[in-house]
């Protein structure tokens, strides 16, 4: 069963302006790009802490260049309520051990899935320590993101430690398009790989075979 998670979001903002509410949210972000439209976007109806946590990210020169990049956004971007920010702990010996006996998958399979919940879980655990209303992710406005398997994450979590997920796939509504012409327009750094040398490695492959079929 297809579930249309934008929907869902739709309906809950509608109520939440309708009851004049102004929720708390933890934000997981993955990298400012990603986080360029979902921060336009709910900054209107939440008071939004961003919470940075990316042990995935390879290398470390990437991972500082990423949160910078993401302080920078929150600091430049103007919106109705003010915006916090929170860097998780950049803790690689974590991803790895997550990742044993998953080095050969390819991009998209169980290893992401994996590190969806990594990162998640760590997001419920810090949004039920603080109390928020809500808790969710900038992932799904990836279009190589599973939105399906996100949410139903985010929800297993959401019970497990007592704080609300906000349901999204934030792709909808051109949300990837909308995050691309902020990228322009904030002039921020768009990497070329999701974070983890996993996946650096499958792209710089995907280039090497793309430059060798070019030379043919």
């Amino acid at each position: 069963m297809n579930i249309n998670y934008q929907k869902q979001l739709d309906k809950l903002i509608e109520n939440i302006v309708k009851n004049e509410e102004v929720p708390t949210l933890l934000l997981h972000s993955c990298c400012a790009p990603c986080s360029s439209y979902v921060l336009e976007y709910l900054s209107n109806y939440f008071k939004i802490t961003v919470f940075y946590y990316n042990p995935n990210i390879y290398p470390e020169e990437e991972y500082i260049k990423r949160v910078q990049e993401q302080k920078q956004f929150i600091s430049s971007i103007k919106t109705k309520y003010e915006v916090k920010f929170i860097e998780g702990k950049y803790d690689t010996d974590t991803f790895y051990d997550m990742a044993k006996g998953l080095e050969m998958e390819k991009e998209g399979g169980i290893r992401c899935f994996k590190c969806y919940e990594l990162r998640l879980r760590e997001a419920a655990i810090i949004a039920s320590k603080g109390n928020y209303d809500y808790f969710t992710t900038t992932l799904s406005i990836s279009p190589y993101k599973n939105a399906k398997k996100l949410n139903e994450i985010g929800e297993k979590l959401a019970e497990e430690y007592g704080v609300k997920y906000l349901y999204s796939d934030f792709k909808k509504k051109n949300g990837y398009k909308r995050s691309i012409e902020l990228s322009n327009e904030y002039n921020l750094y768009r990497q070329h790989y999701c974070g983890c040398v996993f996946s650096k490695n499958e792209r710089m492959n995907q280039l090497k075979q793309n430059i060798d079929n070019d030379n043919k």
